[in-house]
């Protein structure tokens, strides 16, 4: 969800977390530059609250850890520092870094008309990079679709989800139907043009 890259000098990871502790906002963190995230909206909030319920009442007890967007995912071998929506973790190692975490076997991510190429394409790119990761998920804030993204054989696989779909998220074992992502979601009517 970057807006727009800060006017500020390089940091150090180490530089980086500490500054950000003093900012109202967060900010991405990609080759020593920060990048302001910016707002989202009350759809959005709702999707992303809604699949974060989904995902934390499933896995409680499990060992595994739903986190939301206040959680940030190191790229891993990088110097990269990312915020999702939405990220599971199952992996041990993640318990010992409590300013992040690396190993996520999920990542979620609403869309929104600002964020959608980036979202697809070089967060997606970065994702990639974990041999952790199984599946990103796309959540449409504009309707109701989703477009799962699964790892099969090191290869990744596209699976779109519409209004009646049962989603499966083999990553850790739940399905459920699409409607429950979307609840109390009301999508704004669309504009009528007169002529």
């Amino acid at each position: 969800m970057i807006a727009a890259r800060e006017h500020s000098p390089r940091f150090t990871p180490e530089e980086y977390f500490a500054w950000e502790e003093q900012q109202l906002e967060r900010h991405e963190y990609i080759d020593g530059e920060v990048y302001a995230m910016s707002g989202g909206s009350i759809i959005h909030s709702q999707i992303s609250s809604n699949f974060n319920r989904l995902l934390g009442n499933h896995l409680q007890g499990s060992g595994c850890r739903t986190l939301n967007s206040d959680a940030r995912v190191n790229i891993l071998a990088s110097s990269h520092y990312v915020y999702p929506d939405v990220s599971v973790t199952c992996d041990e190692r993640d318990k010992t870094t409590p300013q992040y975490i690396t190993y996520p076997c999920l990542v979620v991510e609403v869309l929104s008309s600002s964020t959608e190429a980036y979202d697809r394409g070089n967060k997606f790119k970065l994702y990639r990079r974990n041999p952790c990761l199984q599946e990103y998920v796309l959540v449409s804030a504009e309707t109701m679709a989703i477009e799962l993204f699964r790892k099969v054989d090191n290869n990744w696989s596209l699976i779109d989800y519409e209004p009646g779909s049962m989603v499966e998220l083999a990553s850790v074992k739940l399905t459920f139907p699409i409607e429950q992502v979307y609840e109390d979601v009301e999508f704004p009517p669309e504009s009528v043009v007169e002529s």
